[in-house]
């Protein structure tokens, strides 16, 4: 298989099904993207039917967009382990992932994803204040209810999907509970994504508009 993916500094896209790859031990060659470069248009031609990362290949199979990877991934690879047994719990978080999915567009825009970036606040708008609460309505909920160290107590689909804004809270130093931070630290120090982070904080090309 091969994941095709954007810069690991910039590229909140590309974690999701990276993390799930990696977290369950998954074997993939990984193919490199510069995003808005020069050539992104040329180098994606071959790759992304749909000019966008990530795509996921698998044999005579492409797979755009990340929560369509992620659902194949699970299906094909996982016996599907990394959505939550129960039919319930499995519905409840593939909604919050649906949700991340389409919507936050305010922290998007204003708190854009950028690994290596030192942690420190912004101004942020109403917008994306009211959307920063449902984030941590969302966790605290999960949290509670499941009594684990993720979102449904084991790691899932759903914690890929909210680790790009994992990383966001974290660079712009957003207030959260103990458990939400509790749940942080645990994403943040977990061995994929620290390999990820390793690779990011190593990339050279620097995209002007994520830096604030």
């Amino acid at each position: 298989m091969q994941l095709v993916i954007g810069n690991k500094n910039y590229s909140s896209w590309s974690l999701r099904p990276w993390l799930l790859f990696t977290h369950f031990d998954i074997s993939f060659d990984e193919h490199f993207i510069a995003l808005f470069s020069d050539t992104m248009l040329q180098d994606m031609e071959d790759y992304c039917p749909n000019n966008k990362v990530p795509v996921l290949i698998d044999e005579e199979l492409t797979v755009c967009d990340s929560l369509a990877i992620c659902e194949y991934i699970n299906e094909q690879y996982l016996n599907n382990k990394a959505w939550p047994s129960n039919s319930q719990l499995r519905a409840s978080a593939r909604s919050i992932c649906a949700e991340m999915h389409s919507g936050f567009f305010a922290i998007r825009e204003e708190m854009p994803m950028n690994c290596r970036r030192q942690p420190s606040k912004v101004a942020l708008s109403a917008k994306a204040h009211n959307e920063i609460e449902r984030i941590k309505e969302i966790w605290q909920a999960c949290l509670i209810a499941h009594q684990g160290d993720f979102l449904y107590k084991e790691f899932s689909i759903a914690d890929a999907f909210f680790m790009p804004i994992v990383v966001r809270f974290h660079i712009y130093q957003i207030p959260v509970s103990k458990e939400i931070q509790t749940y942080m630290h645990t994403m943040l120090d977990l061995p994929s994504y620290q390999h990820w982070l390793n690779d990011a904080k190593n990339e050279q090309q620097v995209i002007e508009g994520s830096e604030r």
